[in-house]
């Protein structure tokens, strides 16, 4: 059961192997400080579960990469940025039986047409240039309202691509509900809120959408100060801004974006003025803007060099994690099975 008065946290990511800025300003930064919020009281405000995704990463391709050792890269950065495992249980969905036995429930629940109106759905189509959908693809959001639901997670930090996704389950949630009332409980599940993080999108390198590294455009957690530079300098600036004195726009600059969230905000207000009078060129623009990165990401390079080096104890944090996530899933469970008796 979840702790009175506590909210709980489930987020999670596709097995990518190592990751990006994106996902550092998009979801990791955000982890972290709901991970380490106190209330007046010096006790945690929130529970927070965190889960590698690896069904879905087979819902838009089956030819995908060793899976566990990108799950092994990604869990390194998530320990890196500060992901706490003694707060934060980390789990493999595929090791939670629990997350399918739900999903099917949900499947249940929903109309195809209803999944089919899915506007995130509508994107990926178009942006992987996809011929057809499979029925996983098309039921991902169910299965991402087991993943969310089974936790009794209150609160699902999202970026705006995936509102519709949270809206999902809300609606599995209330049907639920409805359909299937506890004996005792009433409700077996609350309504998660969406929670948007400020810099959710943040701007790839080319300047087009946001950073992907199926499209090339990214700063990876685990580069080092000259690869940070030699992206940085590479990056689609003002097309207008010629010379280093012609009067810039930053406001349709990429490398002011990165500005506005890795330099301090005087540095940023300086440099706004200095782009719009010409008096700073966009190379010396972006090697302040590089050294501002990798000014905040050495010391998750210093961590992640630690935990890299030491993979069977990355290995033994998902095993505990695991553990730890099965006993809450299996709580879930038999409130489910009560609910609709069939246990």
């Amino acid at each position: 059961m979840n702790t009175m008065g506590k909210r709980r946290i489930l987020s999670g990511m596709r097995p990518t192997g190592k990751l990006h800025l994106g996902h550092y300003t998009g979801a990791l930064e955000n982890w972290v400080s709901r991970q380490n919020e106190s209330g007046a009281d010096g006790k945690r405000v929130f529970e927070t579960y965190f889960l590698i995704a690896d069904y879905h990463s087979l819902t838009t391709s089956l030819e995908t990469a060793d899976i566990f050792d990108c799950t092994i890269d990604m869990v390194t950065d998530w320990l890196a940025a500060g992901v706490d495992p003694d707060k934060s249980p980390i789990f493999r969905q595929s090791q939670v039986k629990q997350h399918t036995e739900l999903f099917l429930i949900y499947a249940m629940l929903i109309t195809a047409s209803r999944l089919e109106r899915n506007p995130t759905l509508k994107d990926q189509i178009r942006d992987l240039n996809m011929e057809a959908v499979s029925y996983g693809h098309l039921g991902y959001p169910v299965l991402q309202a087991a993943d969310i639901l089974l936790y009794k997670g209150n609160i699902v930090p999202v970026g705006e691509d995936q509102l519709p996704h949270v809206e999902i389950t809300r609606e599995i949630a209330r049907r639920f509900n409805k359909q299937y009332p506890h004996p005792e409980l009433g409700d077996v599940f609350e309504e998660p809120e969406p929670k948007i993080t400020k810099f959710s999108r943040l701007a790839g390198l080319d300047g087009k959408t946001k950073m992907s590294k199926s499209l090339g455009n990214t700063i990876l957690l685990s580069d080092q100060p000259e690869d940070v530079f030699n992206k940085v300098r590479k990056a689609i600036t003002d097309t207008q801004k010629i010379r280093k004195n012609d009067p810039g726009r930053p406001e349709v600059c990429t490398v002011f974006s990165y500005h506005c969230r890795f330099s301090s905000p005087d540095k940023v207000e300086e440099i706004a003025q200095d782009c719009k009078s010409g008096a700073l060129g966009c190379v010396e623009c972006k090697k302040v803007c590089s050294a501002a990165i990798s000014g905040e990401l050495a010391p998750i390079l210093a961590k992640r060099s630690d935990y890299a080096s030491r993979p069977d104890m990355v290995k033994d944090i998902l095993l505990r994690g695991e553990e730890q996530a099965r006993r809450v899933a299996e709580e879930t469970m038999l409130e489910v099975r009560e609910a609709m008796k069939i246990g």
